[in-house]
């Protein structure tokens, strides 16, 4: 716009121009915009493909690792008393596990002390771990010292001994003791402690709060002990966590054997991941009639050959039998198939019985060179990535949307300089209307103003 116009002839200046911009410009731009739209809209659609097809690989990795299959699992009937591990070296088998004492650290508390205590003089306390200790620390306390600062004081030198103290005052009397505690279990590591301070011996009268013990247990009911209450290779690669006591003549059963509950969750995902893609897939080809007066609304790759391929490609494998005489030879041998919609679903007792008596069988079929994880993973990998065909379409689209873009920034500037042009030659003629209407009117003031022509002859 160029501010007020058509002063001078009394046209709309600025709605002539804009019509005529207009008209000029809108189909082009009308153009551009549509070719941005689509190509946005399938830029969209390819980015909603390539994230479910990064899911589906994710799922197809998954199931292709051997360890997979080699893993073995420990479960226990109570956890919460006894956990259990395996590594691979660990032999399947059932056992019963019976807890009767737990291994503890020990605890001990000096005697009653005044609140206000303070060390009379200079002195060392000594601490160590059983008896035997040939390492025991050495802690300096300086006179005048409060219970607060011995705290403090063996806090600070025993961290590395793994013994803490701390103080517990008694509201009846306002007396005080020092409680020292430690992380190291099993019998002979109770704390031993001793030294004065001035007059006050404070490994006299020790009291002991939780003797150091060791775990007694019993595996197949053989009796065992451990200093600690994390037990490895009692039975080879199977670690046990006691953490209670067990009932009486209630045993925990601890279970080794395959991973079959891992491999049943990797399935479960190969199949949520299957059943995304061919959904993502399904729905951006999707044709859906929303009227007869209107037009249908179209997903983003209606008729797209690259999805086409891709699915294509995938049901092939999957309907692809494996060769050999084994028990499994397709996923339906695993209680895995279609159902009417396309998706695949699990029939969980199939699955488990296949887990319970072809284990190995599984591994095989899924796994290795010709196993169904690597061939679905040659169909779909070179879809796949920022190199593969979505990747490399997708920058295609970038390119082609950054093309239009400068195509829309030329249309700017030109339909400026059209709009800047016609407000020129408007205006320009505005002022010669302007003009020629004020010379009309002062020729008609002279006419008027000549004798004879108001005389009415």
């Amino acid at each position: 716009m160029a501010g007020i116009t058509g002063i001078g002839s009394g046209m709309d200046i600025n709605s002539m121009v804009g019509a005529l911009v207009k008209a000029e410009t809108a189909p082009k731009a009308a153009q551009l915009s549509r070719l941005d739209k689509a190509a946005e809209s399938k830029f969209s659609a390819l980015g909603k493909l390539q994230g479910a097809l990064d899911t589906f690989q994710t799922a197809l990795k998954g199931l292709n690792k051997a360890s997979l299959y080699d893993n073995l699992k420990a479960s226990s009937s109570a956890s919460d008393m006894l956990g259990v591990s395996a590594e691979k070296t660990a032999l399947a088998g059932k056992y019963s596990v019976e807890v009767s004492q737990l291994a503890t650290s020990s605890q001990v508390a000096t005697s009653a002390l005044g609140k206000d205590y303070t060390a009379a003089a200079d002195g060392t306390l000594t601490v160590g771990i059983g008896a035997d200790d040939d390492e025991p620390v050495n802690v300096q306390i300086a006179a005048g010292a409060s219970l607060t600062d011995i705290r403090d004081a063996l806090n600070e030198q025993l961290k590395d001994k793994g013994v803490s103290a701390n103080i517990v005052n008694n509201p009846a009397n306002g007396t005080s003791q020092l409680v020292l505690t430690s992380k190291e279990t099993g019998d002979g590591k109770d704390i031993q402690l001793s030294g004065m301070l001035g007059d006050v011996d404070f490994g006299a009268d020790l009291r002991t709060l939780q003797a150091a013990q060791n775990a007694n247990f019993s595996v197949d009911g053989l009796q065992l002990e451990s200093a600690t209450n994390t037990v490895k290779d009692v039975i080879p690669g199977v670690e046990f966590t006691i953490k209670a006591k067990t009932e009486e003549n209630k045993p925990v059963s601890v279970t080794v054997g395959e991973d079959k509950a891992g491999v049943k969750g990797q399935l479960k995902k190969f199949v949520d991941a299957y059943n995304e893609l061919m959904g993502t897939a399904k729905d951006l080809t999707r044709v859906t009639r929303v009227g007869e007066d209107k037009a249908p609304v179209t997903g983003g790759l209606v008729g797209d050959a690259t999805v086409r391929n891709l699915v294509n490609g995938v049901r092939a494998e999957l309907s692809n039998p494996v060769g050999g005489s084994g028990d499994l030879r397709a996923l339906a041998d695993l209680g895995i198939s279609l159902d009417r919609d396309g998706k695949l679903q699990i029939d969980d007792k199939k699955l488990d019985a296949a887990l319970d008596t072809n284990f190995d069988q599984v591994g095989n079929f899924l796994t290795g060179e010709g196993g169904l994880m690597t061939r679905l993973e040659g169909r779909v990998s070179a879809f796949a990535g920022k190199d593969g065909i979505i990747g490399v379409r997708q920058k295609s689209i970038e390119a082609q949307r950054s093309d239009i873009t400068k195509q829309q920034e030329k249309l700017a500037m030109r339909t400026a300089q059209i709009e800047a042009r016609l407000f020129k030659q408007f205006n320009t003629m505005d002022a010669l209307v302007g003009q020629l209407g004020q010379t009309s009117s002062s020729l008609a003031a002279s006419l008027a103003s000549l004798p004879g022509m108001n005389s009415g002859i």
